[in-house]
């Protein structure tokens, strides 16, 4: 067990030497967020601002919207208001609410039994 163990580390240090691998410290020290801790079980932040203009515009993509429903409560009443957001959205926007969400959810209703 043991020499896998030397061998293991042995070829970590010839891959760091050829400069083909490099080192935690090298790799920390040039991060801008070198300080930060790094989750990479999570997925990165989207790269707009999230404002209710974003969380209405047809044109935001359905991941975006699906990041805002999960975790922008206060933007999910915007949510509805999108005329991308499927069923499946409005299900899950309806069970997780948040500020707004049962009032925008009655106006969308009523304009539906309107038409």
């Amino acid at each position: 067990m043991r020499i896998i163990g030397r061998h293991a580390s042995r070829r970590l240090d010839r891959l760091h030497q050829a400069q083909r691998l490099p080192r935690a410290s090298d790799i920390q020290s040039h991060s801008p967020h070198a300080s930060a801790a790094v989750n990479h079980d999570a997925p990165p932040s989207p790269p707009i601002a999230l404002t209710p203009s974003v969380a209405c515009s047809p044109d935001t993509p359905i991941e975006v919207l699906w990041h805002i429903a999960q975790h922008a409560p206060e933007l999910r009443r915007w949510l509805i208001a999108n005329p991308r957001a499927d069923a499946a959205l409005l299900e899950f926007i309806s069970q997780a609410g948040g500020p707004g969400v049962k009032r925008a959810l009655a106006v969308l209703l009523e304009s539906m039994e309107e038409e």
